[in-house]
């Protein structure tokens, strides 16, 4: 299979286009190609901290000509699963600045403490959520407002090593509060993808990732093709022995299978 098959690529950031601050090997030169060979590049991350608009200058700083709508994070997700629950009103924000930037795009009011007026919770990553955040998540869970988390991914990676992602902190509300969230937007859940997919009127996407439980299994559960490139967390023996859908539907080494001529391993 080759590029042409599809008109939007799905990638997943960390591992996939960078690691920490700097770009994947070859990533840029690839991201480069797929877009002059007629596909839109889409960049779609769990990630729920950063607005679009600074995720876009982080992939500009990198060399790779993305604008802000390119970008589709949980954030964005979530809050349109918040949609789905009210229909306006107060949100209790908690997470970093994408949380409530998001919520304000669907005309929600962000709010940082829980009160009468508060009709929803969205609960994000973010490096300054500290206890006070949380207790305010948990008087909001508590009181049974719909309770929607930007993505349930256990760790995150920081310049220091493995740190606790969205997920610990929301089994720390779930388990205060005695109930789990009404749903979640990350992958490998599929409202992710199906925000992309609904902005950028994708026919045929491609979901390009490095995790085989998030990317690859997001995929999988809408029943689109996957790649899986061995450049982050899963290695080609990952991907040979996986089952289920955490199965790939192609693989390659590196993103260098975008550029022309070259083809990627369909996993039989």
């Amino acid at each position: 299979m080759t590029i042409g098959a599809h008109d939007v690529l799905l990638f997943d950031l960390d591992g996939v286009v960078y690691i920490g601050a700097a770009a994947v090997p070859g990533a840029v030169e690839a991201i480069e190609s797929a877009t002059a060979q007629g596909a839109r590049c889409i960049f779609v991350t769990n990630n729920a901290s950063r607005t679009p608009a600074q995720v876009a200058l982080h992939l500009r700083d990198l060399g790779i000509p993305a604008h802000d709508d390119d970008v589709i994070t949980s954030s964005m997700a979530g809050a349109t699963l918040v949609a789905e629950h009210i229909s306006g009103g107060n949100v209790l924000a908690i997470g970093g600045p994408g949380v409530g930037a998001a919520l304000s795009e669907r005309g929600f009011t962000p709010v940082s403490t829980f009160g009468p007026d508060v009709a929803a919770l969205m609960q994000g990553y973010g490096p300054a959520v500290g206890w006070a955040d949380l207790a305010e998540a948990t008087y909001a869970v508590r009181a049974g407002v719909p309770w929607i988390a930007t993505n349930l991914d256990a760790t995150f990676p920081s310049p220091r090593g493995i740190a606790p992602g969205n997920g610990a902190l929301v089994d720390v509300v779930a388990r205060t509060a005695g109930r789990r969230p009404d749903a979640v937007a990350g992958k490998p859940e599929p409202a992710l993808l199906l925000e992309a997919i609904r902005r950028t009127g994708a026919t045929a996407p491609l979901m390009i990732g490095d995790r085989l439980d998030t990317d690859i299994a997001a995929g999988s559960r809408l029943g689109i093709p996957t790649l899986l490139v061995c450049t982050g967390v899963a290695s080609r023996l990952d991907g040979l022995a996986a089952s289920g859908e955490e199965r790939p539907t192609y693989l390659a080494d590196d993103l260098a299978c975008l550029l022309p001529n070259e083809a990627w391993v369909a996993v039989a």
